[in-house]
């Protein structure tokens, strides 16, 4: 059963050939053996998971109707509120709230009959490309229990890799879905802003955030994306579905895309490591085999996306985060003489190094006399790279990059460094700026034998297209069919 997709394992559960127990209790076995190594749940809900796969088992032999993911066992990142167990986004801050209503992704995947196992873990708030920075825990990647599973969504990643659950989970701000993914070998889909509902998220950066898949196969990524996407009326931010309709993603999900235009950027490709390099060369020869035209394409702004992200998305944490005050929930110090005190003691017992890093920044750039020289310029050149994906768009279908400038990093490797922290998010955080859909796909292995990812991207609400291209090269390679040999001794 563990070597099932999603979606194989959801049919013999709904025809009745496997128990939806069987399974729940069989990840759990694995849980129980590989969790201590890989650290990759917060918090897991094993009563509540074996009762749950009992009334979908019962619903099965009933001859009822259950849900596109009835009785598959899946896990969602812990910054989603749930009303069973703890909402911590891997923060002392938070380590004790319990939330009073469930996120709507979470009510679609119980609506859905999905089984959920667990939350993962996430660097802190979900700042942050490695996972080192939470709070709780340490989450190592499956592959090499010595490197870290990328971030923010590693938990999620890590435990689809290593089989301790059949799909998940993540949010993606910068960067947070496709990374972890492409670290941990495993499919991760950010979708377009507004396509997924992010009510009941935690916010980090909220002109940035989105939910999406973590899986194993791109197939799975469409199954998933069934469930969770479409209008939130509780969501401002949830685009209308007469706007841009919901289609069915598994639909015609193999057929090829004819007369397919990819569009890569060499200038910009040319600072990852020679070995990822090589591997999206390899990907791109296998799309020229499959009729694609690989088409050149010069996008200037790009270079700017760093710098522009970590503007915008600081000064979005700052107001956020701003709410964790030590009054209305969440830790409050016990060392406190005055009001100010409570504030000020409260957040910096609560809050990690790396959150205060970012609150601090995002501040500074809010501030009376800087709003004007560093956040509006930010928001202007977010409108410059927006347009660069337009006007390539324009010519080409999707456009192909790595997702990442190495394979997965030592642990401790780039803690001391924020600076390079921050630059393994070089090719992903433009994505998120311009609000498009982009997924990561396992494209190879480097010389120690960790996964390589390929990042593709298309155009707005356009992510069925983009799974119909990455499904093309998953058809033609058995990368995603590789599973971590974890070392349990």
């Amino acid at each position: 059963m563990e070597e099932l997709s999603a979606i194989q394992l959801r049919d013999k559960i709904a025809a009745g050939e496997i128990k939806s127990v069987e399974v729940t209790e069989g990840v759990f076995k694995s849980i129980e053996k590989y969790e201590p190594i890989i650290g990759a749940y917060i918090s897991t809900f094993k009563e509540r998971a074996i009762a749950r796969a009992g009334e979908i088992d019962a619903k099965i032999a009933a001859g009822k109707h259950v849900g596109k993911l009835a009785g598959v066992p899946i896990a969602i990142k812990d910054n989603m509120c749930t009303t069973f167990g703890a909402t911590t986004c891997a923060s002392k801050i938070l380590k004790n709230f319990h939330a009073p209503y469930n996120a709507t992704v979470v009510e679609k995947l119980l609506t859905a009959d999905a089984v959920i196992v667990g939350k993962t873990n996430l660097d802190e708030f979900a700042m942050g490309s490695s996972t080192e920075n939470s709070g709780l825990k340490q989450t190592v990647n499956p592959w090499d229990t010595q490197c870290v599973p990328g971030g923010s969504s590693g938990g999620s990643a890590a435990a689809t890799a290593a089989g301790l659950c059949f799909a998940a989970v993540g949010s993606d701000t910068g960067g947070s879905i496709r990374q972890p993914a492409s670290f941990c070998g495993v499919v991760g889909l950010k979708p377009t802003y507004g396509r997924v509902s992010r009510f009941g998220l935690v916010a980090y950066g909220s002109s940035l955030d989105q939910i999406g898949p973590i899986t194993r196969t791109v197939e799975d990524c469409a199954l998933m994306m069934n469930v969770i996407a479409g209008h939130d009326a509780s969501d401002s931010t949830s685009v209308d579905e007469k706007i841009a309709p919901v289609p069915d993603y598994l639909e015609g999900l193999d057929e090829p895309i004819k007369g397919l235009k990819i569009a890569v950027v060499p200038q910009f490709n040319a600072g990852a490591d020679g070995q990822v390099q090589e591997a999206v060369k390899q990907t791109l020869d296998i799309y020229k085999k499959l009729g694609a035209e690989i088409i050149e394409v010069d996008m200037p702004y790009l270079d700017y996306a760093i710098a522009a992200y970590y503007v915008i998305a600081t000064a979005e944490a700052s107001s956020n985060l701003a709410r964790y005050d030590g009054v209305h929930y969440g830790h409050r110090s016990k060392e406190v003489e005055n009001y100010i005190e409570v504030y000020s003691k409260s957040r910096a017992e609560g809050f990690g190094k790396e959150v205060k890093r970012r609150i601090m920044l995002g501040t500074y750039a809010l501030s009376s006399g800087y709003y004007d020289a560093y956040y509006l310029k930010a928001l202007k050149v977010r409108n410059l790279i927006r347009r660069d994906f337009t006007m390539v768009f324009e010519k080409c279908g999707c456009i192909m990059m790595p997702v990442a400038p190495t394979t997965a990093f030592k642990i401790g490797e780039k803690t001391a460094d924020p600076l390079q922290m921050y630059l393994s998010d070089i090719y992903t955080i433009a994505v998120n700026l311009a609000g498009i859909p982009g997924i990561s796909i396992p494209c190879g292995f480097d010389d120690k034998k960790l996964p390589i990812g390929l990042q593709i991207l298309s155009p707005a609400f356009t992510e069925d297209k983009l799974l119909r291209i990455a499904r093309m090269f998953e058809s033609q390679t058995d990368f995603h069919l590789y599973r971590p040999k974890i070392n349990h001794e």
